[in-house]
């Protein structure tokens, strides 16, 4: 796969550097010209000097071979007209974007990236995930983030242990897709009934995880 990067600060230099270690081709462009020489010593990619967000630079960096178009600048005025470039001048058919500011993350979505990531939104949302679903484990991110899987212990003396699922009360937009019961995996049916100590692993919208954790963690 080949990608290119745009900006070389701590992000854009480590996610190459973990690129490169993946075997991935690499592109990186860094309009910071001490930054430029810092990086193509350091690393075994090709680097740029010059502005990621030209048509003239992209281009030398070899966008129209791209399989995927990283922009991780510290300005997100930067990010986004990089991304609009790359996304609808070059086609490239996936552009992910950095969020400095969590409150630009829908713009750059609607204005070209196909990803947009923010470590401020990203720490927060983590934040409450801990604090609302406590007894909540969440095992994978969907929907861009709007969705999530988790796995719930369903504790002693609940008031579902026994139940049928037909007849386990689930919010919207949430489903059961299997159950561990120890060593054993269990794809359930309607007619399956839970007991206390199993692992319940469930899919739901992030507005769901409270109740889904409130269902499943009452003692």
């Amino acid at each position: 796969m080949h990608i290119v990067i745009v900006g070389g600060g701590k992000l854009g230099y480590y996610l190459a550097r973990n690129l490169l270690d993946r075997d991935y081709t690499v592109n990186l462009i860094e309009k910071n010209r001490i930054h430029c020489k810092k990086i193509a010593t350091d690393l075994d990619a090709e680097v740029f000097y010059g502005d990621g967000t030209t048509l003239e630079t992209l281009a030398r960096a070899g966008i129209e071979r791209a399989d995927c178009f990283i922009a991780v600048t510290g300005q997100d005025q930067d990010n986004l007209v990089a991304c609009q470039l790359a996304k609808k001048r070059f086609s490239v058919p996936k552009v992910i974007a950095r969020a400095n500011n969590p409150r630009n993350m829908e713009a750059l979505r609607q204005l070209g990236a196909d990803i947009v990531m923010s470590s401020t939104e990203i720490i927060t949302r983590m934040i409450e995930q801990e604090v609302e679903n406590a007894g909540m484990r969440l095992l994978a991110n969907l929907n861009r983030g709007k969705a999530g899987i988790g796995s719930f212990t369903l504790p002693a003396h609940s008031h579902l242990d026994g139940m049928a699922l037909k007849n386990v009360p689930m919010p919207p937009s949430s489903l059961i897709v299997s159950l561990v019961r120890g060593e054993k995996l269990i794809i359930p049916q309607g007619d399956t009934v839970i007991h206390a100590g199993d692992e319940i692993i469930a899919v739901c919208e992030n507005s769901q995880q409270t109740a889904l954790n409130k269902l499943f963690g009452e003692h």
